[in-house]
């Protein structure tokens, strides 16, 4: 495992974007790996362990996250900024063709760019995320964006804080939740710990007060998506729901679907289930 870094242009300068790499550099199979909205690259730590074998795996930090910088205006915040930087890091790395697995907003980056003409995503794998963001689940999403950071004074109570949180996770070890803490978190000046991500990530929810805030469409991506598709799905998810699937399968009848039960939003892809569903994916479907 390597971590590297690009700087990456913004409205009013430049950024640096951090990626953990795995594998051997010159494997032509690479699978691109993009987090959640308040997460960063090391969530897939044990995946790309695993899989690192087979494929050449890379893990960016999403601008203002995990260890890229935070970026000076607030409104470049958004999709469109975030997918962007990965296609520059895909044409810096001279990247022609890339397998994706993006979790909720990884997910949503990957639509935008595979549903693209040409599109350099062979195969797409979104984790608990569809072409609809259904009212409930951006209020709850703006709800905890807009609340002020928390700040913990050790390791364990930043733990507690994290099992409370990402219980819809699933099941995790104790080894998964303490990793998941040591990098969820970031050391303070002054003692103790804060969250690793920029606060100012919630500019797009900002002006709009919760109530009204409406839901997501992207069904225009997923018209445009044309690759072989695995969605995963955790069955208690109020993110994804059991109709916006039935609505995906009528566009992309061929799409594959796994549900986990006892899981919300969204599955870890940490146990060993989860990563070898991935695993027999890629393989079947490898041309």
């Amino acid at each position: 495992m390597n971590k590297h870094y690009i700087t990456c242009v913004d409205s009013v300068g430049t950024h640096k974007m951090v990626y953990t790499q795995w594998g051997e550099e010159d494997n032509p199979n690479v699978l691109i790996c993009v987090h959640g909205l308040t997460r960063n690259g090391r969530d897939f730590d044990f995946l790309a362990r695993e899989l690192a074998k087979d494929y050449c795996i890379i893990c960016p930090d999403v601008v203002g996250r995990g260890e890229s910088d935070y970026l000076t205006e607030p409104k470049d915040y958004n999709l469109m900024v975030y997918a962007k930087d990965i296609l520059t890091l895909l044409h810096h790395l001279n990247l022609s063709k890339v397998d994706w697995l993006g979790t909720s907003m990884g997910g949503l980056i990957g639509m935008a760019i595979a549903s693209q003409p040409e599109s350099l995503i062979r195969r797409l794998i979104l984790n608990d995320v569809g072409p609809f963001i259904p009212q409930g689940a951006m209020q709850r999403i703006g709800g905890y964006l807009l609340k002020e950071q928390p700040t913990f004074i050790d390791l364990n109570i930043a733990q507690e804080y994290m099992r409370s949180k990402y219980q819809p996770f699933g099941n995790l070890t104790d080894e998964q939740w303490q990793h998941l803490t040591q990098y969820s978190v970031k050391s303070l000046p002054e003692g103790g710990y804060t969250l690793n991500y920029d606060p100012q990530i919630s500019f797009p929810y900002q002006n709009t007060p919760l109530e009204s805030l409406k839901a997501q469409e992207f069904w225009q991506w997923w018209e445009g998506i044309s690759c072989p598709i695995l969605l995963l799905h955790g069955q208690e998810s109020d993110l994804l729901l059991p109709d916006t699937i039935s609505q995906m399968k009528e566009i992309h009848p061929d799409m594959t679907v796994v549900s986990f039960p006892d899981v919300g939003h969204a599955p870890a892809l940490m146990n060993d289930e989860q990563i070898q569903i991935i695993k027999n994916w890629l393989a079947e479907t490898k041309s």
